[in-house]
């Protein structure tokens, strides 16, 4: 008995397209289409590159990695991460898998149906995470989207700057969780004495200025998200509460008697090893184990060199209130690909912004951009220290943060980076040491 093509292609609730050995659509469901803004009639026959990538030429041909050369030339069927582009031009990052099909002739067919990353989440989420299209970003973003749709808490690495907050807002936007709150909170600008009353609420009279009852973080995530960013900061003395309301759902208002309950999904980022801080005794093992349940690296901007011409014209766009006044001429652009970016996004942003203001005649030139000018690796170990007299440790490390500070022209968040402390950690030993 023989199946009509297309009612077996209908089937798919994923967008669902076979392609010949010419590139030629021979056949795509109604999601494919709508996807692609063309009717099941006009879509066959056209190529398929020039549908979904908007291009001449096969995307091999632009250097990606394409089902369609590994199952014609080497008879393999993959799984691979691409960008695609709808009707209205927008990207979209999409993982693809390739099926070897056969048909009733002897031809050779590929089938291939398409898993939108950002699926309906992308506009729910601040466009800036999602811009890039380079293999370190793509495969982030697949790892993102496949482990939002698991309950487990998340522990999300990155250096400062990376789009952490970015990353777990698209992983609450993806997961069964999205219709409830996400709820924000920077575990390093919350003073210790307040730590308690911030995750867990308060009674009225709890403390000296508690003038009413307030909910916790927690109570306000119930059903939804907490994202607890620099969770390294956590005090130590408060680790062993926030255990247990994570362990059994539980806890009480400062001042209060009663046991509340909320069901709520943590979501944690770092820039610290957390396993170097249990070694220093400054983070329970315990609570590691509890906050990493599974943990996602988040690629420095310095692996995703491709992705600065797109991320810095879409970077000049918003800057510009979405008018494309300023771009950047080639000496820019290769002076920013030759940058290390200790600061990442955040610092892309920033050298941008500043770099507007420098234009005059919409084009930023490498001088508009003002690059710091760093010393080499080598440099940064060489600073001289008194001979005198040997030296207590304070007074090493404050030779050592001072020769940091001239080396990097007193640009804090590379201070920080060369030390491997937070801003707010460097922030306190400049108070201690009396520098800056």
């Amino acid at each position: 008995m023989g199946v009509e093509l297309q009612s077996l292609i209908n089937t798919h609730e994923q967008p669902f397209v076979v392609i010949d050995r010419a590139y030629r659509i021979v056949a795509a469901n109604q999601r494919y289409c709508e996807a692609y803004g063309v009717t099941p009639e006009a879509i066959v026959g056209q190529h398929c590159h020039a549908v979904s990538h908007h291009s001449p030429r096969p995307c091999h041909e632009n250097g990606e990695h394409c089902p369609h050369q590994a199952l014609f030339a080497q008879g393999e069927a993959v799984e691979v991460l691409h960008t695609h582009f709808h009707a209205d031009n927008q990207p979209e990052r999409t993982r693809i898998r390739g099926h070897r099909l056969n048909g009733s002739n002897g031809e050779l067919y590929l089938g291939e149906q398409l898993f939108p990353l950002e699926a309906e989440a992308g506009s729910m989420c601040d466009a800036l995470q999602m811009v890039g299209q380079s293999p370190a970003f793509l495969a982030c973003v697949d790892n993102l989207a496949r482990v939002a749709e698991c309950e487990a808490p998340i522990l999300l690495f990155g250096e400062s700057g990376v789009g952490k907050e970015l990353a777990a807002r698209f992983i609450h936007a993806r997961s069964a969780r999205a219709g409830g709150a996400f709820i924000v909170i920077n575990c390093a600008a919350v003073p210790e004495s307040l730590f308690e009353s911030e995750l867990f609420g308060h009674e009225r009279g709890a403390f000296s200025g508690s003038s009413g009852q307030k909910k916790g973080l927690f109570e306000l995530a119930d059903g939804g998200t907490l994202f607890l960013d620099e969770v390294g900061e956590i005090p130590l003395s408060l680790q062993a509460k926030l255990l247990r309301v994570l362990e059994t759902g539980e806890f009480r208002r400062v001042g209060g008697t009663q046991t509340l309950t909320a069901d709520v999904r943590v979501v944690s980022a770092t820039n610290r090893k957390l396993l170097d801080e249990v070694d220093a005794r400054r983070f329970r093992l315990d609570l590691y184990y509890r906050v990493a349940g599974i943990d996602v690296t988040l690629p420095p901007l310095r692996e995703r060199v491709a992705d600065l011409p797109v991320l810095a014209t879409f970077l000049l766009k918003r800057l510009t209130g979405g008018q494309p006044v300023c771009r950047l001429d080639a000496d820019a652009l290769a002076a920013l690909q030759a940058h290390d970016f200790p600061g990442n996004v955040r610092e892309l942003r920033n050298l941008l912004q500043q770099a507007v203001l420098n234009c005059r005649d919409g084009v930023i030139r490498a001088a508009d951009l003002r690059l710091p000018t760093t010393a080499p690796p080598a440099a940064i170990s060489t600073v001289s220290y008194p001979a005198s007299s040997p030296q207590s440790l304070p007074e090493l490390e404050r030779a050592h943060i001072q020769g940091l500070l001239d080396t990097h022209q007193g640009h804090r968040a590379r201070v920080a980076a060369a030390l491997g402390v937070t801003e707010r950690t460097l922030y306190r030993k400049l108070k201690r040491h009396q520098l800056g």
